[in-house]
C-alpha cells in the first residue's frame, strides 16, 4: 500500500498566510508525519520552532516565484533560510537567463546554491516552471540542474498558468535517472492525481491539499 504521507510536502505559499496558519500547518504535518512543510521564508523560524526535532523537513522557497533575482540575492536568501532552520531549499531557476541561452551562467548560479545548501547538510530543489518550457527545454534544464549539483528538480511554483503533469514527470525522470529526486507541484489536489505523479516517478508531492488526500485515503 502506498505510504502517501511520506511523499507529501504540506504547502502554503499564499501572500495572506498568517502565524495561525503556520501553527496549524505544522500541527497537521506532525500529525500525519508528512515528508515536509513548505512555507515562505518570513515564517521559517516559527515553523522550525513548531516542528521541533521531528522528521518533518522544513522547506523554504528562494527566488520565488519568478526566479530572476540577482544571484547574490538568491544566495543570501538561501543563507538566511538555512540559518533560520530550513532543511531544504526550493529555488526558482532563472528562466529569463535560460531562455536567453546563457546556460553556463544558469548552471553557475545553481551550483552556488547547491554548494551553500550542501555545506549545511541541506538539499537543493530547482524549480523549472515546466509550464513555460518545451520538452527539449525541460530535458536541458533537468540535466543542467543535475550537473550543477541539485538534489531534486521540481515542476512548478504553483503561480504559473499550469502545474505538474504526468507527461512532464515522466520526461523529468527519464532525464535525470535515479540519482536526482523529482518533486511534482502545482495543481495537485486529489489522491488520484498524487498517485499518478508518484507512479510516473515523483518522489515528493508539493500540495496544499494534503489533508484532503489523506482523508480521501481513509486517514483521519
Amino acid at each position: 500500500m502506498l505510504a502517501l504521507h511520506s511523499y507529501i510536502e504540506h504547502t502554503m505559499l499564499s501572500p495572506l498566510i498568517t502565524a495561525a496558519d503556520v501553527e496549524r500547518l505544522a500541527e497537521e504535518a506532525l500529525h500525519h508525519r508528512f515528508a515536509g512543510l513548505c512555507v515562505p521564508a518570513y515564517w521559517a523560524k516559527k515553523a522550525r520552532r513548531d516542528l521541533g526535532s521531528s522528521s518533518v523537513k522544513l522547506v523554504v522557497p528562494v527566488g520565488f516565484p519568478l526566479g530572476y533575482q540577482r544571484s547574490e540575492v538568491k544566495l543570501r536568501e538561501t543563507e538566511i533560510a538555512l540559518a533560520d532552520g530550513a532543511d531544504e531549499i526550493d529555488a526558482v531557476m532563472n528562466l529569463s537567463a535560460f531562455k536567453t541561452g546563457v546556460m553556463a551562467w544558469v548552471k553557475g548560479e545553481l551550483a552556488q546554491l547547491a554548494k551553500c545548501c550542501h555545506e549545511k547538510n541541506a538539499l537543493l530543489k530547482v524549480i523549472l516552471e515546466t509550464a513555460y518550457l518545451s520538452d527539449e527545454e525541460i530535458i536541458r534544464a533537468c540535466k543542467l540542474s543535475q550537473d550543477a549539483g541539485a538534489d531534486f528538480v521540481k515542476t512548478s511554483t504553483g503561480f504559473a498558468p499550469a502545474g505538474a503533469t504526468v507527461a512532464h514527470i515522466c520526461l523529468m525522470r527519464a532525464s535525470v535517472g535515479p540519482e536526482v529526486g523529482i518533486k511534482a507541484s502545482g495543481g495537485i489536489k486529489t489522491l488520484a492525481q498524487a498517485q499518478a505523479m508518484i507512479e510516473a516517478g515523483a518522489d515528493r508531492i508539493g500540495t496544499s491539499s494534503g489533508l484532503a488526500m489523506m482523508h480521501e485515503g481513509g486517514h483521519p
